[in-house]
């Protein structure tokens, strides 16, 4: 695997759901490419210190990375803060998710330096996230989710923001799936990650899971 120790990385203004402008992190890595792309969704605790990182690190390994800030429409300030506000308004709906994540793609494929080759990754409510776009668009090549929790949800769990569980798009799937858990997680919980893969083999999805005994919430953390 190369390694690029040059980058260059920047914020930037894409267009989402509804053509409002949110902000993004992007990575390149130094020289012409072409470079696969991987869009990265974040997770609940908002578009982290964390997640700043790892999309410099995926411009480390040789991928162009963009991580567009879902909650940018719930105000500025510390992630933790804004994270918090958007966890006690129950969430961001899943249709703009779906619409601000079309636009990072869209800028991906826009680059000159791209090869044409999108992967999603995301964690906990991103893993969740990448998921659902990955059954309503079909403009990746590959998903990542890591633990994402909610996939498997009970009727009345739904609501206006969520209004469809993820699972039951199983069957719309368009591209293949990598599948990140830990045995000793609850969300999801085994039980869970079961129905999940059960749904993928049903309906003949192309799909890989790791599952790790003594291993909780967040182990890529």
């Amino acid at each position: 695997m190369s390694f690029y120790r040059g980058m260059t990385c920047e914020n930037i203004t894409i267009h989402g759901d509804s053509g409002t402008p949110i902000t993004a992190y992007v990575a390149k890595p130094e020289g012409p490419g072409p470079f696969p792309g991987v869009v990265l969704i974040h997770h609940l605790p908002g578009w982290s210190e964390h997640y700043i990182e790892t999309t410099r690190r995926f411009a480390h390994h040789g991928y162009m990375a963009i991580c567009h800030n879902l909650y940018e429409r719930s105000g500025e300030g510390h992630p933790d803060d804004v994270a918090a506000k958007v966890r006690a308004d129950g969430g961001i709906p899943d249709a703009q998710m779906v619409g601000d994540t079309q636009a990072a793609v869209r800028w991906m494929r826009d680059q000159p330096e791209h090869n044409d080759r999108v992967g999603l990754f995301g964690s906990c409510s991103g893993g969740r996230h990448a998921f659902i776009y990955a059954c309503q668009e079909n403009d990746v090549d590959a998903c990542v989710e890591l633990w994402g929790g909610r996939v498997v949800m009970a009727a009345d769990e739904l609501n206006d923001k969520t209004p469809v569980a993820p699972i039951d798009m199983t069957k719309d799937l368009s591209c293949p799936l990598l599948g990140i858990f830990g045995n000793d997680d609850r969300a999801p919980s085994p039980e869970q990650v079961d129905q999940h893969e059960a749904e993928l083999k049903k309906h003949g999805k192309d799909h890989e899971f790791h599952r790790y005994d003594d291993a909780g919430h967040g182990i890529f953390y």
